[in-house]
């Protein structure tokens, strides 16, 4: 988060052409006043937050949870009505249509790769190389970086796990650390061109080619890979709050 927000605030600073026109400046008690309508946004985030952790929901449930949540309170503020909830939902249908879409060429693409053996045969490359903990993570680093160019991340995660889950084992790894390494790996394969998943989400929202795209998404790609430097030179940052939550 600090690296993203960080990256689009220098970004403003250098390009105030492209920002849009400044709000008009209010007073501090009118700008309380206004924040009293985040109050039910805030309470959906904690909703959502508090059935996860509480085990009531999978982080896939929860997403049902954010929708009956959003429709309490769409119909709280007396916004909920029939041409605005029958918008709403062809949106969401063209949309998920969309993904599944997507999700289909990601499956078929990933069943050709699991047929010829690739990723593996890549995590049992990188394995034979014999390398020290830090270089074996920048390793697969490159390994994942490159099979996200062909595979979704969810895919290319359980066609490599058998073989590099041992070698981190080994090479003294936290898996917890590592399960943290691997979901950075994953966003950067979801925005990695030319496959990546949210490069075709934000295609068809934005309505931009995938060329430029892919272009824009590249400095957040980059940012990931300095992320994961950081966590692999300082792991203290990913394993202060577990070792809080589970001290044992």
């Amino acid at each position: 988060m600090a690296l993203y927000s960080g990256y689009i605030a220098v970004w403003a600073l250098l390009n105030p052409s492209l920002m849009p026109p400044p709000e008009p400046r209010l007073p501090f008690a009118e700008k309380l006043r206004q924040s009293a309508s985040l109050i039910p946004c805030l309470l959906l985030i904690v909703l959502v937050f508090a059935v996860l952790v509480s085990g009531w929901a999978t982080a896939t449930e929860c997403a049902a949870w954010g929708v009956l949540g959003s429709l309490a309170i769409a119909a709280w503020s007396g916004s909920l009505d029939r041409h605005n909830f029958w918008t709403s939902v062809m949106g969401t249908t063209r949309l998920t249509c969309m993904i599944m879409l997507i999700l289909a060429g990601a499956s078929f693409m990933s069943t050709s790769m699991a047929y010829t053996g690739i990723p593996v045969a890549l995590a049992n490359w990188v394995d034979s190389l014999g390398l020290s903990p830090l270089m074996l993570i920048a390793a697969l680093t490159v390994m994942y970086v490159v099979l996200g160019a062909a595979l979704d991340g969810i895919s290319m995660i359980v066609l490599t796990t058998v073989v590099v889950l041992p070698m981190v084992q080994k090479a003294g790894f936290d898996l917890v650390w590592f399960g943290i390494f691997l979901v950075l790996i994953v966003e950067m394969a979801e925005i990695s061109p030319p496959v990546g998943f949210n490069l075709f989400v934000l295609q068809t929202m934005t309505g931009h080619d995938s060329n430029t795209v892919a272009l824009a998404a590249m400095p957040f790609f980059f940012l990931l890979v300095v992320a994961v430097a950081i966590i692999t030179a300082f792991p203290g940052i990913v394993m202060w709050l577990p070792r809080l939550v589970f001290p044992g």
